[in-house]
């Protein structure tokens, strides 16, 4: 993405701070350190909580918002129709005959 494109998207995102409970105690912080980013023309909410520093939270919650909308406007590479060789096809029939000679085996024997 290049830089308008970049500015586009902070133009267009809500930024709220969120408190974050969960495990680790003492190692969390109780202030909104927690960042909430929301891209409204696509509705892509992200959130990081990993770290107890505002300013790292959101440097991540970035990232992933990028990330995400990058995704999103990637297209799939286009498929080239491939047909299966006849040396494959010719195998694919040989195991297929094998198998079915196979289990044909298992059955018990017709009665008399």
């Amino acid at each position: 993405m290049d830089r308008e494109q970049i500015e586009r998207i902070r133009r267009e995102t809500v930024e709220t701070f969120i408190r974050v409970g969960g495990p680790g105690g003492q190692h969390r912080n109780r202030n909104e350190t927690g960042v909430r980013l929301r891209h409204l023309p696509t509705g892509i909410t992200v959130i990081a909580t990993e770290s107890r520093s505002r300013a790292r939270n959101r440097k991540v919650a970035w990232q992933r918002l990028l990330e995400r909308i990058a995704a999103r406007m990637a297209r799939p590479k286009r498929r080239i129709p491939t047909r299966p060789s006849q040396a494959s096809d010719r195998k694919r029939l040989e195991d297929k005959k094998r198998r079915s000679i196979r289990k044909t085996r298992r059955q018990p024997p017709e009665p008399e």
